[in-house]
């Protein structure tokens, strides 16, 4: 393979952005694709071979419109735009970035970051229920409040209703003191904290004492039926079969509901059935309903997170592997019979 060099220009209010914190995510790109990279007054120079020059030009361009949009360039998106640039679909990136679905109370947009994050943001467009399946950092809950909030507001639903089951990660916490209220709110935290960051305390608790928004666990919704309403259901994991059933069969009319959850991360005890799980093989046939499956490469937390995340993957993998010298063949068990039965027989003679 022959070996060219070729230049990029990159403006120099971009610059910084770009190459990252002392040149951070060049030496990552550098690693990354075998190339040798030179950045000197808005100017990059790529020197390596011409397939991986022509990957590299294709990073450097999406980093650059990203960060000319007003994007901050994150180890995410160059870890992102590396990874689309061995695929077919390297301009995706470009593509992502303009789905805003709304802005935060600081007025930070909320957006698709990864192809599967843009898969599940359509799917809950298109569909009236939505299961999101994935690990940790992969923005199911987030995605889904901003979805819920920016209906909400545009009139397309009357309320939101945020439950979720109120089940120890693990640990026995006791009983806890105050109301009822004060006791699950404990559990419910992580939904707050995405109401306030997206919606702002103040606008929250004025819809709250409306009505209009609800957050409450799941044993809430028994005898209920929500129309108009935007539903999430958070840490579906942790649901019976029955409590799964219970909810999907709350919905009213003009409603939408989506179900979140990580199949690795159930916190029931040992030998109950997920109603996740349950859910996802009796409802798969129905056209009404979506399934989006995040997996490792759409953790948009710290890019430790993904690496914690791919680790684990691995080492199930490997743990629920089926080992060779206990399953054997048929074949192969009758050729170690036939060699037990010759090797008795030469005993017998000697």
């Amino acid at each position: 393979m022959s070996v060219i060099e070729t230049v990029i220009e990159i403006p120099t209010e971009h610059e910084k952005n770009i190459c990252g914190q002392f040149d951070s995510y060049l030496k990552k790109i550098e690693r990354t694709l075998h190339v040798t990279i030179v950045a000197r007054d808005g100017v990059i120079k790529l020197i390596g071979p011409e397939d991986m020059i022509k990957k590299a030009k294709s990073v450097f361009n999406n980093l650059a419109e990203l960060s000319k949009r007003g994007n901050t360039i994150t180890e995410q998106n160059v870890d992102y735009a590396l990874s689309l640039s061995f695929t077919e679909s390297d301009g995706a990136i470009l593509e992502i970035d303009k789905d805003i679905i709304c802005r935060t109370i600081n007025g930070r947009p909320v957006k698709p970051k990864t192809m599967g994050q843009k898969n599940y943001v359509d799917t809950i467009r298109k569909k009236m229920i939505v299961f999101g399946i994935g690990p940790a950092g992969t923005g199911k809950t987030y995605l889904a409040m901003a979805m819920a909030i920016q209906a909400f507001k545009n009139g397309e639903v009357n309320r939101i209703i945020l439950t979720r089951p109120a089940i120890e990660a693990g640990e026995k916490l006791g009983f806890l003191p105050g109301d009822l209220q004060s006791k699950i709110d404990p559990y419910l935290r992580p939904l707050y904290d995405a109401l306030y960051q997206i919606m702002g305390a103040e606008s929250y608790l004025h819809n709250s004492e409306k009505g209009l928004i609800e957050v409450a666990p799941l044993a809430y919704m028994r005898g209920r039926t929500l129309d108009n309403a935007y539903i999430i259901l958070d840490e579906a994991q942790n649901t019976t079969p029955a409590q799964m059933k219970m909810f999907l069969t709350r919905i009213g009319f003009g409603s939408k509901v989506i179900v979140t959850g990580d199949q690795t991360q159930k916190d029931l005890p040992s030998g109950t059935t997920s109603g996740l799980d349950m859910a996802l093989k009796v409802l798969h046939k129905i056209d009404d309903i979506g399934f989006c499956m995040l997996t490792s490469s759409d953790v948009v937390r710290h890019p430790l997170v993904q690496k914690i995340v791919q680790a684990y993957d691995e080492y199930e993998k490997k743990a629920n592997a089926p080992k060779k010298d206990v399953l054997l063949t048929k074949d192969r068990r009758k050729k170690v019979a036939v060699k037990a039965t010759v090797k008795g027989k030469i005993r017998d003679r000697k």
